[in-house]
């Protein structure tokens, strides 16, 4: 589910306990990987398809494309000179292996805000002899356009990136793909990264 820091579970309750006479009682966070939200609801604002759980003396409710988005992600209130409100971030491992880092990076600003509005994410499973073998998650698993975007986006850009690899390895299990973006047999055969 989401992680909240300590920072950000403080302004939730405080933003909160001001706006209770008004019966707002929870919290809701919907959206993309590019671009989650974050808003104070009402208990009449709950859905039954919502996904709820307490974040730590808060309800945080989900609908259920955004649990598919936004799973795994940290929310933390920054408030310094730059910029002041929740932000909504994906941590990415930190690999010993500075190739690893590197071909993570090119996934986290490159690939995964476009295949997230596709409802997909890419993840890096290991860097090994110059093979960066990554896995297709939520929309990109199963879907009939995963090849294009994999051999046209995601190898591409990563090998353009990170000359050190050679080949890009899929291992993803595309049979076990639950709601594809695009049917293997819909396939329009484009990329959400483009060409």
């Amino acid at each position: 589910m989401l992680n909240f820091t300590d920072n950000a579970k403080r302004r939730v309750l405080q933003f909160l306990e001001g706006q209770r006479a008004q019966g707002v009682t929870a919290l809701r966070v919907a959206g993309t990987r590019a671009d989650p939200k974050l808003w104070l609801v009402k208990d009449d604002d709950r859905d039954e398809s919502d996904t709820a759980f307490d974040a730590g003396g808060f309800d945080v409710l989900l609908d259920p494309l955004s649990v598919q988005h936004l799973q795994g992600a940290s929310v933390d209130f920054v408030d310094d000179v730059m910029q002041s409100g929740f932000r909504v971030y994906f941590e990415s491992p930190s690999w010993d292996d500075p190739i690893a880092q590197r071909v993570q990076d090119v996934l986290d600003t490159m690939v995964n805000p476009g295949v997230a509005g596709h409802g997909g994410n890419v993840s890096l499973k290991s860097v090994e002899n110059g093979v960066a073998i990554i896995e297709f998650g939520g929309g990109c698993q199963g879907c009939g356009a995963a090849d294009v975007t994999l051999k046209h986006g995601v190898e591409r850009m990563i090998k353009e990136q990170v000359p050190e690899i050679v080949q890009v390895s899929d291992t993803t299990d595309h049979a076990a793909g639950e709601n594809p973006y695009y049917l293997p047999h819909e396939s329009s055969g484009e990329s959400p990264l483009g060409k």
